[in-house]
């Protein structure tokens, strides 16, 4: 069941026909034969009934769904699969109210499902960028010029962060993307977390903004001027991370319209996850997810603040 390939949505009904068919394919990725008890990994597990399971250390019941995102849930199985197949195979997402009419739900439910999906997305290896890294930064938050009289927003020109996030963004050629938000992109920001992700040995490529002072004396940098409308120059560019820039905020201005601050990494890291996966098949891509839902969300943790 592991290894069984669904490239569209038909297939994937196919391979999941029933509720069954969809635990027997989750403890399979999550335990692969052995079941470990998540209140006590040590402990002895003994099989029940309608697929739950007993700790004998702890004499708590579990099964498969608990402790991941699909804790507690009363929306079955199939429809999450639903949910997780159409979220990671549409380029620019799904928005709550469209996902409640493809999958027969409410949009309440399908807005937390879908943030319960994005909380998952964040699990990233550890694994630096190296070889040719391209930086940038970029901001999510609307033009002032845009605005109502009224909202507008004094001196919130050029790269001020009043009304707008920043979110540094590093992507490695041919490899993997990190972005992360920030408070600001002043030079210790920007440095403290490019050395964070990215290898010491690498060739980090920018634009000639003055935050990336202390990175250009720590690695073996190069840039592109934008300011004198210089975007290539050999191999130095920083094209493939502004592509992505391009990809996120099409997708928040075209299907979710508007991101509060406080989810914004999260809808990040689900158009890091989609980007990361390019190069996997459908169903690749989706049982990767599926490796990772060990993520569990309440829906006042999500609402409070």
């Amino acid at each position: 069941m592991i290894n069984i390939e669904f490239n569209n949505i038909f297939e994937l009904i196919k391979a999941f026909p029933d509720e069954q068919s969809c635990v027997n394919h989750l403890e399979e990725l999550r335990w692969g034969g052995n079941v470990v008890s998540p209140f006590d990994e040590s402990s002895k597990v003994y099989n029940c009934k309608g697929n739950r399971y007993k700790c004998k250390n702890t004499g708590k019941y579990f099964n498969v769904k608990t402790g991941t995102l699909f804790d507690n849930t009363k929306i079955p199985l199939l429809k999450w699969f639903l949910g997780i197949y159409i979220v990671t195979s549409h380029k620019k997402g799904i928005s709550s109210i469209q996902l409640s009419k493809d999958i027969g739900i409410t949009q309440k439910s399908a807005w937390f499902m879908l943030q319960r999906i994005r909380k998952c997305f964040g699990i990233e290896d550890d694994t630096k960028l190296n070889g040719e890294v391209e930086v940038d930064e970029t901001y999510v938050g609307g033009k002032n010029k845009n605005r109502h009289e009224s909202k507008k927003v004094a001196n919130s020109q050029g790269r001020s962060t009043k009304d707008k996030t920043p979110i540094v963004g590093m992507v490695e050629r041919q490899g993997k993307l990190i972005a992360k938000k920030v408070i600001d992109v002043k030079d210790g920001t920007i440095t403290e977390l490019v050395m964070d992700n990215v290898d010491v040995d690498s060739k980090v490529y920018t634009d000639e903004y003055k935050g990336y002072n202390s990175v250009r004396k720590i690695f073996d940098h190069s840039e592109v001027k934008h300011a004198a409308k210089e975007y290539v120059n050999g191999r130095v560019h920083t094209n493939t991370i502004e592509g992505f820039w391009s990809l996120l905020k099409r997708g928040i201005i075209g299907i979710y319209h508007n991101v509060s601050e406080k989810h914004l990494q999260c809808y990040i890291d689900e158009f890091a996850f989609r980007y990361n996966s390019r190069l996997m098949s459908e169903g690749q891509r989706m049982n990767l997810m599926l490796a990772n839902t060990e993520v569990r969300t309440t829906y006042k943790a999500l609402i409070n603040g």
